[in-house]
This record gives structure tokens, sequence and C-alpha cells, in this order.
């Protein structure tokens, strides 16, 4: 690959090319441009989005030349489903190659709540591969290669829905890549989502997953939307923390949990924290006494996720360790759960999702 073709990959595409990422009223000014009514905008969004139209030559109540124009102006650039695989818990998991032939992985889970009802969940990545290079996630093995657009992100719920004929109402930003260093096109996929015209997944069920970067969770303290914020700590000393996660160097301990009292105390909304549990690195009780005092006065719930299969050669701690470590937390007063992991089986859970070629050829990948 030339230099020029390496820029152009870690270079933002224009989200006004991209169908799936526009807004109506940005649709609408194109189409009035080529002489059409303003409610045309509205229309074609609600296709592209409510209904994921897969082409324009659905789209009943749109004239023939409009959606003729509109092929040729404003091509609708879908992902190439290339894989689809399913557990044996039900969660799926799909392998993209966007236009460029870049490849990335989102995932569908199913949640039987109390009241009967399933709700469908999409995990979603925000960019192609990942430059945090934290130790127990597969997704570090492949580097950074760009950042997704707006509509690429969208995509991965239109297609996803499309295909399995349902119903998505939730969306997770923890698929590859870190949102907050994508941060303009994930609040434009957001509020795409978030859309009364389109999937109308609401705010609250949209959550964005960090490694902790205080500028963006900052930044998202400020945003007129709140997203559940999510965020990756897996420790709580400094010296483990950076054995796990490289960034912690660059963002230490101090700075990152400043953000997040700043973020609690601007938004009055509870924080949710990751902590993957790993066999003789960061559970047993000396480890729940600094997570106490890192995290005390701070509203929160922690997810604890025993570590997947991965690349990493890290170990899982048996049930009775994470018991203990959950009974740790709780009799300190932190509301916490160990997370089911779902898609293990098919490499679709926690830190396992790592697009490659590899893959198009070899089924047990």
């Amino acid at each position: 690959m030339d230099n020029a073709s390496q820029e152009n990959l870690h270079t933002n595409a224009n989200p006004l090319a991209d169908a799936r990422g526009l807004f109506p009223e940005e649709i609408r000014e194109m189409v009035e441009g080529m002489g059409e009514p303003a409610y045309r905008g509205a229309q074609i969004f609600t296709w592209l989005h409510r209904e994921a139209a897969s082409s324009y030559q659905q789209m009943s109540n749109i004239g023939k030349m409009l959606r003729q124009r509109l092929e040729e102006d404003l091509p609708l650039a879908r992902p190439s489903l290339i894989r689809r695989d399913e557990s044996a818990d039900g969660t799926v998991k799909f392998l993209f190659a966007l236009a460029d032939g870049v490849l990335i992985e989102s995932v569908l889970m199913h949640h039987r709540e109390e009241t009967g009802h399933t709700r469908h969940t999409v995990c979603l990545s925000s960019q192609a591969g990942c430059a945090m290079g934290c130790g127990f996630c597969s997704t570090a093995s492949l580097g950074f290669q760009r950042n997704l657009t707006a509509g690429e992100i969208v995509s991965q719920a239109l297609e996803i829905a499309l295909t399995e004929k349902t119903t998505i109402h939730n969306a997770v930003y923890m698929g590859m890549g870190e949102p907050l260093l994508n941060w303009e096109a994930v609040k434009r996929s957001i509020q795409l989502l978030h859309h009364p015209l389109g999937q109308n997944i609401g705010i609250r069920r949209i959550t964005v997953s960090t490694c902790g970067l205080p500028e963006g969770i900052l930044q998202l303290a400020e945003w007129e939307l709140d997203p559940v914020l999510a965020v990756s700590l897996h420790a709580a000393d400094d010296e483990t923390r950076t054995r796990l996660m490289p960034v912690n160097r660059r963002y230490p301990l101090r700075e990152v949990i400043t953000a997040c009292r700043a973020y609690c105390m601007n938004t009055g909304k509870r924080i949710t924290f990751e902590y993957v549990m790993i066999k003789d690195v960061n559970i047993g009780e000396d480890a729940a006494r600094k997570l106490s005092a890192l995290l005390k006065g701070i509203p929160c719930n922690i997810n604890l996720i025993p570590v997947n299969p991965g690349l990493h050669g890290y170990d899982c701690p048996d049930r009775q360790e994470q018991a203990r470590f959950l009974k740790a937390l709780g009799g300190v007063g932190f509301e916490a759960v160990i997370r089911q992991e779902r898609g293990q089986d098919i490499r679709g859970a926690c830190g396992q999702l790592a697009a490659s070629r590899q893959q198009l050829d070899d089924p047990r990948s």
C-alpha cells in the first residue's frame, strides 16, 4: 500500500457523502437543490433509517426519477456481510466489509427481561481496529486502521435489523475501537439512532464505553444528550492498570477518576465501571479495598467481566474467586454484578473481536 493510500485510511471520510450518515435536514437541502419539495427529506430519511431500506428502489412513495438521481448523486454505500456466526446462546456475530475493503465486526445479543419481553442489543464498532493496545483484548492485535464514518457506524445496526428481521432496542459502543477518539462521528451516529424518524432508540438505552480518556469524558458531560457512560477501569492502581492498559501511562487513574467525578456532578448521572477479572492479576481482597477507596463517593455500578479466551494468555478466575470478589465489593457498599458473557463460543464476547482476512477462509477463527 502506498503512502497516499495509508494516509487515506487514517482520515475520516466525508460524512455528507454517506446517505445513512445524513440528517433529514441535510437530505432535504440536497433534494430541494434537485427541485423536489422539502418533505422529501423526511421521507427519504425514514426509508433509510426506520425501514433500513437496502436500496432507493424500495422507496415506493418516491418518484422513479428522483430515486435514479439519488442512486447517482448519493449512493447507498452498504457494508457487505461476509460472515454470520451464531452462538449456542443465540448471540450473533457479523463480519462486515466496508466500501474500501476494511473489515469490522458487530454483535447482536438477546436479553430476556423479567416482564417476559426479549430486548435486542447491538454492539457497534466505532473504528476499524484499535490503538489502545489493551493486553486482554484481541482487537489490540489489529492495531488502528481508520475511524468509521457515522454512516458506517449506523449501518451496522441497520444491516443487523434488516438481516435478522428484528427491532433494535439498545446500542452499545463496545465493539472495535475507542469511541471517544472518533467522537464527532460517534456523536452523529448516536443522534441518528436516537432520531424519532429513525430507529428511535432511547438515549438511556445507548451506552458509550471508553478506556477512560479524561477530555472525552468531560466533553460527553457537556453534551445535551446523555447516553450511558461506561468506563473501562480493570485495575485500581496505576502499576496494574498500566500493565493491562498502556493508555494509563498517558492518562493515569488520578486524571480518569477526576474526570469521572466531574461527569457525575455535571450530569447527575451514574457511571458504569467495567472491570475484567483476571486470575492472579486484579482480584482478591486487596484489589477490592483499592477499588473501594478509588471509587468512594462516585455514583456508580460495577460490571465484573470474567476475562474471555483470546490472544493474551491471561487466565480466568474460577467461580469461587469471582464470587468472593463480588461479595467483597458488595460488603463495602458497591452495586456490582458479574456480567453474563454471551457469544464466547463464536469469539463474539468482550475482548474477542478481531476481524481479519483469515476469517474469510477459516471457519474456526
